[in-house]
């Protein structure tokens, strides 16, 4: 009995020192994020070893989890939900079921998960459109995009340019019943990397006629120049997307090169001419100074990388939207831009925001300071977090008051 005990005891405090990681005073909740980052965690180690010993690429290993949340099509008193194609690629369509009189809003919600993971089809995701499509009395068209490693940039970009340039058909508008003035695009991670990037770029196709009026990014991916900005340097190993997963998740994106992900965690993956473009990210100039804190700029790279200049897109504005002129953002829409204080992410979009309003477009910059990356989607038991509810509670009612 007594060693029993003792071999309890070791297991006990073994796990915990597993599960334990030092967390901010700022957050909440700080024990229950231990337990989730853990069990993210234990299945990254998972996907390193299966990846090790040739069984599955790392990226297929980490898309268990995207399987085991998915859910089917469900209608119920509130919404009609279904799944179909717009132009061949697969979207879920959340319909009030409501018959109010007018015409309704309506979000094209493109999912994160770092181009590699995720699904419209994940309870999380499902549960914010069918709390979008009730209480804005709206259209939600959430894509089922292409993902890497199967699948590189610009695939993913043209998945939702597709879905966004079809939608805003007037036939497919009246089909829906839904004003030609009150379309938005929206996504959270690399979801909001998309929905900016296809923002920026559907102003110049001449065969659109009609325009998005907003667009709602949710702690997005904006730019593969600095993955040495002060929020990559601060939350390094905060969970849930710790600085290497993310490096690995932007390198994946473009290529299954490991010299790539190498040169990129390295900050060094920048050439002589992809370096002209880092005014455009000079977080030194363009970074609100409470979040520069003490950090010191260091202009990134060597300028000597090989591997981002055999694979092409790396530093293509269609795949990182901060990569862009200040004449291409004057004619961008509204913008709402939710950040975290704990994520590696915030700077990219603390900066856009920063450079938007400085091109006259009337943006929402929402700083979170107890929240941390992921926590958006954090709203189903058992990993509902009140942060997460907060942010969809406050995304939801900026939607109301723009859209």
């Amino acid at each position: 009995m007594g060693s029993k005990l003792v071999a309890l005891a070791i297991v006990s405090v073994l796990l915990a020192y597993y599960v334990y990681i030092p967390l901010p005073e700022a957050m909440d909740e700080r024990w229950k994020l231990m337990v989730v980052d853990a069990c993210f965690r234990s299945l990254e180690h998972l996907a390193e070893l299966t990846e090790l010993i040739g069984f599955k690429h790392y990226m297929e290993m980490m898309m268990v989890l995207t399987v085991a949340e998915s859910v089917a099509p469900s209608s119920d008193e509130n919404v009609n939900v279904t799944d179909t194609t717009f132009n061949e690629v697969p979207v879920r369509v959340y319909e009030p079921s409501s018959q109010r009189p007018g015409l309704r809003r309506a979000v094209i919600y493109m999912h994160g998960g770092g181009w590699c993971l995720g699904s419209a089809k994940m309870q999380p995701y499902d549960l914010l459109s069918r709390k979008s499509a009730a209480e804005l009395n709206a259209v939600i068209v959430s894509v089922e995009y292409r993902l890497a490693p199967e699948y590189h940039f610009p695939d993913q970009y043209f998945d939702v340019y597709t879905v966004v340039k079809y939608f805003l058909q007037r036939d497919v508008l009246v089909q829906y019943s839904v004003d030609p003035g009150r379309v938005a695009v929206s996504g959270d991670s690399a979801g909001g990397n998309l929905a900016a990037a296809v923002a920026q770029q559907i102003k110049e196709d001449p065969e659109v006629e009609v325009e998005i009026k907003i667009q709602a990014l949710i702690y997005p991916a904006l730019q593969t120049i600095d993955f040495n900005t002060p929020s990559y340097q601060q939350n390094e190993n905060m969970p849930i997307l710790p600085k290497t997963l993310m490096v690995r998740f932007w390198s994946e994106y473009f290529s299954c090169d490991k010299l790539l992900l190498k040169d990129m965690m390295a900050n060094s993956h920048t050439t002589l001419e992809s370096r002209g473009l880092s005014n455009f990210v000079n977080w030194s100039v363009h970074l609100p100074e409470k979040f520069r804190k003490d950090y010191k700029y260091i202009l990134p790279g060597g300028g000597n990388a090989d591997s981002s200049v055999k694979i092409p897109g790396v530093f293509d504005p269609r795949a990182a939207p901060l990569l862009v002129g200040d004449e291409k953002l004057k004619a961008l829409p509204r913008a709402y831009i939710a950040t975290c204080e704990f994520d590696v992410l915030r700077d990219d979009g603390a900066m856009y925001a920063t450079r938007l309003k400085k091109a006259g477009v009337q943006v929402t910059h929402e700083h979170f300071e107890d929240s941390f990356h992921g926590a958006f989607m954090f709203i189903t038991w058992p990993t509902d977090f009140a942060i997460g509810q907060k942010m969809v509670s406050h995304y939801i009612d900026w939607l109301r008051k723009n859209l």
